[in-house]
Order: structure tokens, then C-alpha cells, then sequence
């Protein structure tokens, strides 16, 4: 999601408190607020030899013992608005860090009203082979590599 869509929707919703839902479906608990927004730029060599770059607006997400803490869109929206001394452009995404139990990387999947609050669902972030045709083998498969992690929750042998 680019910064402008967030923050049409923060506006348009100031008054709702926000929620996060992960993308195994928990969610963070409601006291939970955004402890910083940064303007993450990133330079860098891929595989095949190519400098590449690439920026996004990561907020990230804390939450301690102080339960009766709550985040309202309205308040994310003044600190939002607030970065764009230092994050000139609306058209970036914006992707969360939170710590779930190690601190991780989350791309904004959607926002949506749900049960009175603003709840921003987080999707799976992946890694990709920017040059695959320069380092991958030609027989391979680029759906091979993506292929799921296997569910443990069932046993595997007799």
C-alpha cells in the first residue's frame, strides 16, 4: 500500500483506533502503537551484478505493559504527516516491522473497519532472484523455489 492510500484512509477513519493483524491471522495486542516511521533507503548489487535501488516508509510497531494505551488513526496520521519533512514522496509503500517474536518485516496487505477499529492486515514478505537469467540454470524452474514450507501439524510416518 503507497503512503497516499494510507493516509486517505488514517483521515477518513481519524476517529477509529487501529488494530494489526498478522498474516497467521493474530493479532497485536490493542495497545500496541507505532514507535517510529522511517524513510528506508536501500542500495544495493543484485545476483547478476546490477546496482539496484529502492526506498519505503516502514513504521515500527511496539507494544509493553501499558494496556490502556490505544492508537487512534487520527494520531497516526499527525505523525505521518509529521515525517514528510523527510519522506518527500506519497507514491512509496509502506511496509511494518514488528517483533513476532523476532523483529520482522510485514508489507500492508489492506485496512479495513472491523469491529469498530481501523485494522491493518499484514501480509508475508519474500525474497526473490532479481537476475534469474543470469544465474539460475535454464531447466529450472522458477515455481520449484517457492514452493511452501511442509505443515508439521500432521505426522509422517507410520
Amino acid at each position: 500500500m503507497q503512503i497516499s492510500e494510507f493516509k486517505t484512509t488514517l483521515s477518513e477513519n481519524a476517529y477509529r483506533n487501529i488494530r494489526f493483524i498478522l498474516p497467521t491471522g493474530t493479532k497485536v495486542p490493542p495497545h500496541a502503537h507505532v514507535t517510529e516511521i522511517a524513510l528506508i533507503d536501500k542500495k544495493f548489487i543484485d545476483c547478476g551484478g546490477t546496482f539496484r535501488t529502492d526506498s519505503v516508509c516502514r513504521l515500527q510497531t511496539w507494544f509493553a505493559d501499558d494496556t490502556d494505551h490505544r492508537l487512534t488513526a487520527g494520531k497516526l496520521l499527525a505523525i505521518l504527516e509529521k515525517s514528510a519533512s523527510f519522506i518527500k514522496a506519497d507514491d512509496l509503500e509502506i511496509d511494518v516491522e514488528h517483533e513476532a517474536p523476532f523483529v520482522s518485516l510485514f508489507p500492508i496487505e489492506k485496512v479495513e473497519v472491523s469491529d469498530g477499529a481501523l485494522t491493518i492486515r499484514l501480509g508475508v514478505k519474500h525474497t526473490d532472484c532479481l537476475a534469474p537469467d543470469r544465474c539460475l540454470p535454464p531447466n529450472l524452474n522458477k515455481t520449484t523455489i517457492l514452493t511452501p514450507l511442509p505443515s508439521f501439524k500432521e505426522k509422517k510416518c507410520c
